[in-house]
């Protein structure tokens, strides 16, 4: 997306509602939901999710890319290569055939969507609860000729009861399952929608085996990315299989594609800390552009060019950016635990 662009998306992304108003209440969100768990009141988790990116989405899309997710990086490749290389191994894996239909189960803007229908010639089906990132997904789907090969689904992937069971040959969730707030339960939902013999492909956020809960600093480093990336919890790989198995699939692989034997030959979070880049990497993914974005930002709402609370949004997300290189640098979390699996015939 272009500079030019982000004013009118923003706009048409909050629609004139209070953002910093939106801002503030999702930020005590950690809050609301501690107290409810101890009361008979419900914390709806996955509202908190759709607030927060119908809130960052098109800042995200305008930093980082229309592929909301991170990748294995190399020295010798934008983070764009290196998301595309990402999801070239996702098509291998997954062995999509042409006439195949497949589910993007949170399928964000629709990045690897698009690649997925256009490169593996498959229908692919998307599934998101938030509008605004449908409406933006819809619009780059249609942009790229490719709105014949792609259908959306207005739901949570916690509850597809509107898809029929064993709809689809093949499904994948890129960084979305992170967020559930019942691991066990979103996998029995993905597995009752695929067919007896699908495979199905994830790149989970995790906390990796250097994580000590004991450790004050890692524990402290856990709720600021919880807190900042809207994750009711964050799983251990082990965890993570152990929830899919729980499911019922059968657990192919599973492996942290941030490390270097696996194809990384630069730290995941590096787009966002100051020390080395990939090669052409935006100015406004480092610690010194976000500082002077959040200073953009605010000067563009009060010359009326950005809505008021368009400011308050990057402040959040330069928090987040800080916890995921935090977390990255101390070794604690990964969000590249990929792993393969299989509904049994």
């Amino acid at each position: 997306m272009q500079l030019r662009e982000l004013p009118n998306r923003l706009k048409a992304a909050y629609r004139g509602s209070d953002v910093r108003h939106r801002v503030k209440h999702f930020d005590r969100w950690m809050d609301r939901a501690n107290v409810e768990d101890a009361g008979p009141a419900v914390y709806d988790h996955v509202e908190t999710v759709r607030e927060y990116y119908d809130l960052c989405n098109e800042f995200m899309v305008f930093g980082w890319s229309e592929s909301l997710h991170f990748a294995p990086l190399s020295s010798h490749e934008s983070l764009e290569d290196s998301q595309a290389r990402h999801q070239r191994l996702m098509i291998a894996k997954l062995e999509l055939q042409e006439g195949m239909t497949v589910v993007d189960v949170g399928c964000g803007v629709g990045g690897p969507m698009r690649r997925v229908a256009a490169e593996a010639g498959v229908r692919v089906v998307g599934i998101n609860s938030s509008e605004v990132q449908l409406e933006r997904a819809r619009s780059l789907t249609a942009e790229a000729g490719l709105d014949h090969m792609v259908d959306y689904i207005a739901c949570s992937f916690m509850d597809m009861s509107v898809v029929p069971d064993d709809a689809f040959d093949r499904g994948y969730a890129i960084e979305s399952t992170c967020h559930a707030p019942d691991k066990a339960g979103a996998f029995a939902e993905i597995y009752r929608v695929l067919k007896p013999g699908a495979l199905f492909w994830g790149q989970e956020m995790c906390m990796t085996d250097r994580f000590d809960p004991g450790d004050s600093r890692h524990q402290s480093m856990k709720n600021d990315l919880m807190q900042g990336i809207a994750l009711k919890d964050i799983a251990t790989t082990d965890e993570v299989n152990q929830a899919l198995e729980a499911a019922g699939f059968q657990v192919i692989e599973g492996r942290d594609r941030a490390a270097a034997e696996n194809g990384a030959t630069m730290p995941w979070y590096q787009p966002m800390e100051a020390r080395g880049t990939t090669r052409g990497n935006a100015l406004r993914r480092l610690p010194l552009g976000r500082k002077a974005y959040i200073g953009g930002s605010r000067l563009a709402e009060a010359l009326g060019v950005f809505p008021k609370g368009s400011a308050d949004v990057v402040r959040l997300m330069d928090g987040t950016a800080n916890a995921y290189v935090a977390g990255g640098r101390a070794g604690v979390f990964t969000p590249l635990y990929c792993f393969l699996a299989r509904k049994p015939l």
